[in-house]
């Protein structure tokens, strides 16, 4: 890969708009904390009501109002920089956390009453995508929305360099967005993972927990030698931990894998600042540290100076790994290495360089990493200069379709238990999308064999949205403190992936994806493009959907069941098929059958691959994917 180029942004946070949103402070300023008491978060009785808000006007939609503002000003940014995109092929590649929670929870309310619900994309993950990609008024190829939890943003940056490299856009559009609700605060606070006496205090004995922050970054990437650039991108890896669904590995092993990949992916140069993933939750701090001692070594992991920046803007979940990479090219930027936030005694057991005070430097090489639930992580490297090295192997390699699997509904307890060697007591904590998912991806390593060390994309048509109903109604009948901390870590989308990461050992490139009733092309697309990229050599494609009351009255043709698709690098296994061309369209007329949800992988299962695969999803999506014979 060349490094792809950073030509315009548009952020915002707690701190502000614009490059406010990120700064890195002039040298010898103290790092700057926009994290105080939450009024939302303290009148719905939590006991850790801090939080840092993005100063926007009150709003019944603040997550598009969020996301909104930050496309609005890279578009206006871009604009500038290159006049001509919006005549371009133009992508678009954003994550989140929780998508249109706060529209969502007022849905929730409105079904228990009995009431019909007559916006039926805002109480959705993808409903504020849609909504704020429609303001730009062009047509957009691939849009995609990364359910990855915490490593969302990340990972959207690291697949719309992917899409970049590959020739497919001439301009990607990538970051993440999210606000700050009662449900997600409620949360954490019940996992004891948020802090009592902000602002947080990463990598400090002291430390105990995170408050959460809200905002959107938006990036627009492109080819590095087309125009001037603001920084580059030169390396980008994904690995999946496969160990536990919200604790991280206590190695950081995956995460040092994914930072390896990156760097070497960049030309293994010298890294200057580690933009770090930095909960100040005790276990997380440790684990980074000790995944970063095993990329830089034992002495240069305590010499390069780290930057935990949600201390300063708190954790903006989808956002945050965006927001945090233009930290690092604000730093790059104004040629210094910023200050952390937070006092204290650093932790023996994570000794991280930690700044009072901004310095002056000449900072070259920036390394962000993100862990999330589910056991994702993702690094990026981003660079001052462009980059041209690569160890990765070929630019395009082909993706052949394999074996896939089915299933319509949840077996029994038991026997999937006996299939997957877990306790049926465990399996009974999840929620209906892990079970069903566990199921079709046994059935296909029965088919395959041992599935240890792939990667997988999960496509979800409406994601998590029946067990947040259920999390939800808990919070609505007995109050905020009230959250049960093992159904919480169910609500996230990315769950599913966890689940069956740890189930099956898949330890590749792990994250869902939803961007609509085309999800299932959505995760396939994504999943080809990675295996042809070389970042994996065997990746799982998995689409499921739990249809429930909610799902009725969002997406009354949606059915449940799962459908698990094996792709290869390898033509030696005899595969069916090879990917062909993709097009994840919104902004375009629909084509084709509605097929939602899994039932668009449905004919995979025959003997012979089809030549397509495809779903239209009104008013403006439009997916498909070319399987080409062999």
């Amino acid at each position: 890969m060349s490094s792809v180029a950073i030509v315009a942004f548009g952020a915002i946070s707690a701190l502000g708009e614009g490059r406010a949103a990120f700064r890195a402070g002039e040298a010898g300023e103290a790092a700057a904390v926009a994290i105080g008491l939450d009024a939302e978060l303290a009148q719905a009785g939590l006991g850790r009501p801090f939080a840092a808000r993005a100063a926007i006007a009150p709003s019944e939609d603040r997550a598009t109002d969020l996301l909104a503002y930050a496309l609005d000003s890279c578009a206006a940014n871009l604009d500038v920089a290159r006049p001509n995109w919006r005549r371009q092929r133009v992508g678009l590649v954003l994550g989140t956390s929780s998508g249109g929670m706060r529209a969502a929870q007022r849905a929730f309310d409105a079904i228990a009453r009995g009431e019909r619900i007559r916006d039926v994309e805002a109480p959705t993950y993808f409903g504020p995508m849609a909504r704020a990609a429609r303001r730009l008024r062009v047509s957009l190829d691939p849009c995609v929305l990364v359910l990855g939890a915490c490593a969302s943003g990340s990972l959207a940056v690291g697949l719309a360099t992917r899409w970049v490299d590959r020739g497919g856009c001439d301009v990607v559009l990538a970051g993440g967005f999210d606000e700050v609700t009662v449900f997600v605060a409620a949360g954490f606070e019940a996992l004891r993972a948020t802090t009592g006496s902000p602002p947080p205090r990463p990598f400090r004995l002291a430390r105990d927990g995170m408050a959460l922050g809200e905002g959107a970054a938006v990036l627009a990437l492109a080819r590095a030698s087309n125009g001037p650039a603001r920084a580059f991108v030169s390396g980008f890896a994904a690995a999946s931990d496969a160990v536990h669904l919200t604790a991280p590995d206590r190695d950081g092993r995956a995460l040092a894998r994914a930072a390896k990949r990156a760097l070497r992916e960049a030309g293994d140069p010298v890294v200057d600042l580690v933009s770090a993933h930095a909960t100040a939750t005790l276990l997380n701090d440790v684990s980074e540290f000790r995944g970063l001692a095993a990329v830089l070594g034992p002495k240069r992991s305590r010499e390069v100076v780290v930057h935990p920046f949600k201390a300063q803007i708190g954790h903006a979940l989808g956002a945050a790994g965006s927001l945090e990479l233009l930290a690092c090219v604000d730093a790059l930027d104004r040629s210094v290495l910023p200050a952390s936030a937070g006092t204290g005694e650093v932790d023996p057991a994570a000794p991280a360089r930690l700044l009072d005070r901004t310095l002056p430097a000449t900072p070259q090489v920036a390394l962000k990493i993100s862990s999330a639930f589910g056991g994702a992580n993702a690094a990026l490297v981003v660079t001052r200069g462009e980059v041209r090295m690569s160890d990765r192997g070929p630019d395009r390699r082909d993706a052949f379709v394999g074996a896939a699997a089915h299933v319509e509904r949840e077996p029994a307890l038991d026997d999937l238990a006996a299939q997957i060697r877990w306790p049926a007591e465990r399996l009974a904590r999840g929620d209906p999308l892990v079970r069903l998912a566990l199921a079709a991806i046994a059935r296909l390593a029965a088919a395959c064999g041992p599935l240890e060390g792939c990667g997988l994309v999960v496509g979800t048509a409406l994601a998590t949205v029946e067990t947040n109903a259920l999390f939800a109604a808990r919070l609505r009948d007995r109050g905020a403190l009230s959250a049960e901390p093992r159904r919480f870590p169910y609500t996230s989308p990315n769950a599913v992936a966890g689940e069956c990461s740890i189930a099956f050992g898949l330890t590749g490139p792990t994250f869902s994806v939803g961007g609509g009733l085309h999800a299932a092309i959505e995760a396939f697309a994504c999943g080809a493009l990675l295996l042809q990229a070389g970042d994996a050599d065997r990746m799982i494609i998995l689409a499921v959907d739990d249809a429930g009351p909610v799902t009725r009255q969002l997406a009354g043709d949606l059915r449940s069941g799962a459908v698990a698709v094996l792709l290869t690098a390898d033509r030696a296994t005899g595969p069916r098929g090879r990917v062909g061309a993709m097009a994840l369209g919104r902004g375009v007329e629909p084509r084709g059958p509605l097929a939602p949800g899994h039932a668009a992988l449905l004919p995979l299962l025959g003997a012979v691959a089809p030549r397509e695969l495809a779903c239209a999803a009104p008013p403006d999506v439009s997916a498909r994917v070319v399987i080409e014979p062999i």
